[in-house]
């Protein structure tokens, strides 16, 4: 569990190693907060860093929605890039023991 700005997240995916607690903390605006899920994506030695609603979220829009994380990543980061994505935990709903990842299509 990340604990942030009194929010809850957990790790859904790390791809190569793209987590790293002290330089996300470092990037992390109040913006985000609103999101459900924070995309952090390396280029160039930077840390970037995207909130995505769930498909399903009234403010979700067909670009602010995690089913278009595919696009995003194809069309805004580096070919292979390192990345991850934390989920916004509910606090009216526990956290799952396991999560195998945000399924993209």
């Amino acid at each position: 569990m990340i604990h942030i700005a009194n929010k809850t997240y957990e790790l859904v995916t790390d791809h190569k190693n793209g987590w790293n607690f002290e330089v996300f903390r470092d990037r992390f605006s109040e913006v985000l907060e609103r999101y459900d899920y924070i995309v952090g994506d390396w280029g160039y030695s930077q840390l970037r860093l995207r909130g995505f609603f769930k498909e399903n979220h009234p403010k979700a829009t067909k670009d602010s929605s995690i089913a278009a994380f595919q696009d995003y990543m194809n069309e805004y980061c580096n070919f292979g890039c390192a990345y991850f994505i934390i989920e916004k935990v509910n606090a009216k709903q526990p956290a799952p023991a396991e999560t195998s990842g945000v399924s993209v299509p």
